[in-house]
C-alpha cells in the first residue's frame, strides 16, 4: 500500500509537469472507485489551470482557482505521466488530460483509490479534517508525542500508526522508526518518557525522509510518478527480516502482530 513517502515521491515526480498547465479533458473509464467519481468532472475542470500539487497525509491535492481535485492511491494505485494517446489498460480508470498532449493516468487494480472534487477548503473535507499532524512538520515534536501518549495503554506502534495522532507512519515505517529509537513496539504508549518520545519523533522523521530521498519503498505495487521504482527496501533494518541477525547486535530479529499487521523488532536493542 502506498504510504506517505511513496505519495510524496509521486507528488514530487508529477508536480513539475502539472503545475501551470491547463486541463484539456477528463476521461473517466470506471466511475466506481472507493467512492464514485463526481459526475460532470470534465465540465468542472476543462479549461482550468493547475496552480499547485500538494499533499496532505496520503492524499494528493491538485489546486485550481475554483476548487481542489483530491486523489488517493488506495491499496495498489499509481499515477503515471504519459502521452494522452497511449492506449488504456484494464486497470486504467482515470485520465487528466493536459493542454500539452500528456495525461496523468490513475491505474488502480483494486479500485480502492479515489478521485474527488471540492470547491471548499480541502482541509475541511470529511476525509481530511480529523487527520493528525504531518510527521515532517515543525509541530510534530517530542512534547506533542509525549502529550498525546499519556494514559494510553495501547502499544506504541499502534499509536504512531493512528492517523488521528500523526499521519503517514505506515506499518513498515513504524517498525523501522521504533527500531531506530530503541523502543519495543509492544510497549504501552503511556509508559514512554519524554526523552524516549523525543527519540521516537526524531526517528520517525529520519525514516520518512530517508524513504522519500530514495523514492519510497517498493514491495508490491508502487512505482514512482516518474515511472522509477523506490529503493528504500534495500535500507530496511528490521522489517521483513524475521530470523535474520540484527544489523546492530546480531540477535535474531523477531516478528509479532499488532492490529493484524506484521511487526518486526530486535528483542535486545528494543526495550
Amino acid at each position: 500500500m502506498p504510504e506517505l513517502p511513496e505519495v510524496e515521491t509521486t507528488r514530487r515526480g508529477i508536480a513539475p509537469h502539472l503545475t501551470g498547465h491547463g486541463v484539456a479533458d477528463v476521461i473517466v473509464r470506471h466511475p466506481r472507485l472507493r467512492w464514485p467519481v463526481p459526475r460532470g468532472l470534465a465540465g468542472k475542470l476543462r479549461g482550468h489551470a493547475i496552480n499547485a500539487v500538494e499533499r496532505r497525509a496520503k492524499y494528493l491535492l491538485l489546486r485550481f482557482d475554483h476548487g481542489t481535485l483530491i486523489l488517493h492511491l488506495g491499496m495498489s494505485g499509481s499515477l503515471r505521466l504519459l502521452e494522452a494517446a497511449t492506449p488504456a489498460g484494464k486497470h486504467d480508470h482515470f485520465d487528466l488530460v493536459l493542454d500539452g498532449g500528456r495525461a496523468l493516468r490513475l491505474t488502480d487494480p483494486r479500485r480502492f483509490g479515489a478521485v474527488l472534487w471540492t470547491r471548499d477548503d480541502p482541509q475541511q473535507h470529511e476525509l481530511l479534517r480529523d487527520l493528525g499532524l504531518e510527521p515532517l512538520g515543525g509541530e510534530f515534536t517530542a512534547d506533542y508525542l509525549h502529550a498525546g501518549t499519556r494514559k494510553r495503554k495501547a502499544a506504541i506502534k499502534l499509536v504512531i500508526m493512528d492517523s488521528k495522532v500523526v499521519v503517514g507512519v505506515g506499518n513498515i515505517y513504524a517498525s523501522e522508526a521504533l527500531f531506530r529509537a530503541g523502543i519495543h513496539p509492544s510497549r504501552a504508549a503511556g509508559s514512554l518518557s519524554r526523552e524516549r518520545c523525543a527519540r521516537l519523533a526524531t526517528a520517525i522523521k529520519e525514516v520518512l525522509n530517508a524513504a522519500i530521498e530514495q523514492g519510497g519503498t517498493t514491495l508490491r505495487d508502487f512505482t514512482g510518478g516518474d515511472g522509477k521504482p523506490g529503493y528504500f527496501a534495500q535500507e530496511l533494518r528490521v522489517y521483513g527480516r524475521a530470523g535474520e541477525p540484527c544489523v546492530t547486535c546480531g540477535t535474531l530479529v523477531k516478528s509479532t502482530r499488532h492490529g493484524q499487521r506484521a511487526t518486526y523488532y530486535c528483542p535486545r536493542c528494543q526495550r
